[in-house]
């Protein structure tokens, strides 16, 4: 079974994504898996919305371990299982929380092993005006990597916010080499166009 990582910045809209994803797909329940590390994993099966309510929060650092479950994905005729995992937001430097950089140490490993990466941009973020700026470090290290992964696609987030397209032009700018696909993690617009992604690498 392939895994698929999603990573992104702390607040980017990861974990609303992946729930709200595991809907779109038909799920209504969902079996997650909290991992600590290899010994400590807790499994919780909840409502897609109690999910929601538990996990999904606008303040940073929700997120202190990899959340995963396993969806099972309509592909032609068939289903085909994959594993995706939440992960804690990356940022630029050392957090001085120490729970905190052992979560995005173990996001750091959890990259390596997975198979499809979606990178998470929060488009209301962007600064047209300082497009290096706004995006960070954390955000340019991620896409150089993207380059070693066949699997790697960036998800500009939160365009139900944007009035203009002005930051997802200036995204697609700066990183013109990489496939974008535009989302709402909220209103689950872009989801077809990611669920072709992952479908053609499955």
């Amino acid at each position: 079974m392939k895994k698929c990582l999603i990573i992104g910045k702390p607040n980017a809209g990861k974990t609303l994504f992946m729930l709200n994803f595991a809907e779109y797909i038909g799920l209504t329940d969902v079996e997650i898996k909290f991992i600590q590390n290899k010994r400590n994993v807790d499994i919780k099966k909840l409502s897609i919305e109690e999910a929601k309510q538990l996990l999904s929060s606008n303040k940073p650092y929700k997120t202190t371990c990899l959340q995963s479950m396993t969806l099972e994905i309509p592909v032609l005729k068939g289903k085909k299982e994959i594993g995706i995992m939440d992960s804690s937001g990356l940022i630029d430097g050392i957090h001085q929380d120490v729970q905190v950089r052992r979560a995005m140490a173990q996001t750091l490993g959890a990259i390596e092993e997975s198979d499809i990466i979606l990178h998470m941009i929060d488009l209301s973020k962007i600064n047209p005006d300082n497009i290096i700026g706004s995006l960070g470090e954390v955000d340019y290290q991620l896409s150089k990597y993207g380059f070693t992964k066949e699997g790697y696609v960036i998800l500009g987030n939160k365009i139900d916010l944007l009035e203009r397209k002005t930051p997802l032009i200036y995204l697609q700018k700066e990183f013109q080499e990489h496939y974008i696909i535009p989302i709402s993690a909220l209103n689950k617009n872009g989801f077809s166009e990611v669920k072709s992604f992952v479908c053609r690498r499955l």
